[in-house]
């Protein structure tokens, strides 16, 4: 059913006229063009289509747009201000943590929320945390020490 679907997305508000039952994933990369937000399964199961929903890390491709009527939606292309990478971005940057990127903007997402709410995890929370992304290229050593670096940017250490 169409309907109005309201919703703050990348601190910007968006007004859409829209089938309020479309995933998420698509109304961002088809109708909106930001297509940093990934498809990757379709199922939910490997992180490449990860958002943050009113800061929370969520799935893309297994939430309506509905779902975020009324909420914050902040993709990879609002993390960063005034054209400067975030912290989490420097560090994934700083530790070559990525080789095709696919997998990136989730990782980074989920990196994000994790450290919002546990800004010194440990690096089997860190793992705990990043269990769900899938990583192709094998990057997830850098990967994990650029978590680590970021929240050590985070709270204002030089790591």
């Amino acid at each position: 059913m169409v309907k109005t679907i309201r919703f703050t997305l990348n601190d910007k508000p968006v007004s859409l006229d829209i089938d309020e039952e479309r995933t998420l994933l698509w109304v961002l990369r088809t109708d909106l063009g930001l297509t940093g937000t990934k498809y990757g399964c379709g199922e939910g199961a490997c992180g490449a289509c990860t958002v943050l929903v009113d800061g929370e890390a969520l799935p893309s491709c297994q939430i309506t747009v509905g779902f975020v009527a009324g909420r914050h939606v902040t993709t990879i292309e609002g993390i960063g201000a005034e054209g400067k990478l975030h912290p989490i971005q420097q560090a994934f940057v700083r530790h070559d943590a990525l080789q095709c990127g696919f997998c990136t903007p989730g990782m980074i997402l989920k990196a994000h929320s994790l450290l919002a709410s546990n800004p010194s995890p440990t690096r089997e929370e860190i793992i705990e945390a990043l269990d769900d992304h899938l990583c192709r290229c094998g990057a997830h050593v850098r990967i994990l020490a650029a978590v680590h670096t970021a929240a050590e940017m985070l709270k204002g250490g030089k790591s």
